[in-house]
């Protein structure tokens, strides 16, 4: 998608550079449509559009484009170069990948504004030559290939704790707006949160008035006085995913506090999947797990264990 690979895309803006976009494919594969890859002159290269298997053929390709050949699609298949005896892996089917260079402005400066400020954005790119980039919901005529970029969802973090960094710095690969609250003002100074998020010193009943369904919310303070706060007015916002952290006794304590509160049995406590962790990084593991499983309206058990599709048919948060 090009939101994964659009910081590299800023970073190296001043090099020449090719993106690989997977736009159609005839059979299963690891990625989605819309896959991208971003090739720089320099032989550098971000993302992937197979999940391993037939990279090394499309990184010839954007070389080959950016050594001068004309863009176009390259029709690839990870059995390609197996011998005849070698069995073919099960996601053999053929895949179609448009390879272009990166847009012009003002449809290059759309994307990063769009990327940057959270605001949604449709991008559009002409299946024929000469493979034009546009922006907009407005029509046009020919084969395209349309990508929505949504704004990001949120993830509040209620109490700005050595555990809230963890979270914090796993979840930035997962293109959330991290917003981490706490009243106390020592907290919200210490310096130890990625600059990518946001701290803000404030009672979570004060800040967290209208989220959406995609959005989460986390309480981390053990602190009665703040994480009820944060659970009732989480439970009246309308996030998708509200979760507090603690032990099963602090648990129940908590719900005979709270008893009465509507909505109160979408309440995860405590937080986060059964991974058996002890270190903070494996807490923040298991948290932002349950995190992606509940916005994916999935169970989080073993892979190995279920029969449903691999990827959720949802929109990921």
């Amino acid at each position: 998608m090009l939101r994964e690979v659009w910081p590299f895309v800023v970073e190296k803006r001043d090099s020449p550079m090719v993106l690989a976009r997977l736009v159609d494919r005839d059979g299963p594969g690891a990625r989605p449509l819309g896959a991208t890859m971003a090739i720089a002159a320099d032989g550098t290269w971000r993302g992937s559009v197979s999940g391993g298997c037939v990279e090394g053929m499309v990184l010839d390709a954007a070389r080959a484009v950016l050594d001068g050949e004309a863009p176009g699609v390259a029709v690839v298949a990870p059995g390609a170069h197996l011998m005849p005896w070698e069995e073919t892996p099960a996601c053999a089917g053929e895949l179609r990948v448009l390879l272009t260079h990166v847009p012009d402005d003002p449809v290059r400066s759309a994307i990063t504004s769009a990327i940057t400020n959270d605001r949604p954005l449709s991008v559009r790119i002409d299946l024929t030559p000469p493979y034009a980039w546009s922006v907009g919901t407005a029509p046009v005529d020919g084969p395209a290939f349309v990508e929505e970029l949504p704004g990001r969802n949120t993830l509040v973090l209620v109490g700005a704790t050595d555990l809230a960094a963890s979270v914090a710095a796993l979840a930035e690969s997962l293109h959330r707006r991290v917003v981490i609250l706490d009243p106390r003002p020592g907290h919200v100074a210490s310096g130890a949160f990625p600059v990518s998020c946001e701290v803000i010193r404030a009672w979570p009943d004060e800040w967290i008035t209208s989220l959406g369904p995609g959005d989460a919310v986390v309480a981390l303070t053990h602190d009665p006085r703040i994480d009820d706060l944060a659970i009732r007015a989480a439970l009246g916002s309308g996030a998708g995913h509200v979760a507090a952290l603690g032990s099963r006794a602090t648990h129940a304590q908590r719900l005979r506090r709270l008893e009465g509160v509507p909505g109160l049995e979408r309440v995860c406590g405590p937080a986060g999947l059964d991974l058996g962790g002890a270190s903070l990084a494996e807490t923040a593991l298991s948290i932002l797990a349950e995190v992606v499983a509940v916005g994916n309206a999935r169970s989080g058990r073993r892979l190995r264990d279920g029969r449903d599709s691999i990827r959720t048919t949802l929109p990921a948060w």
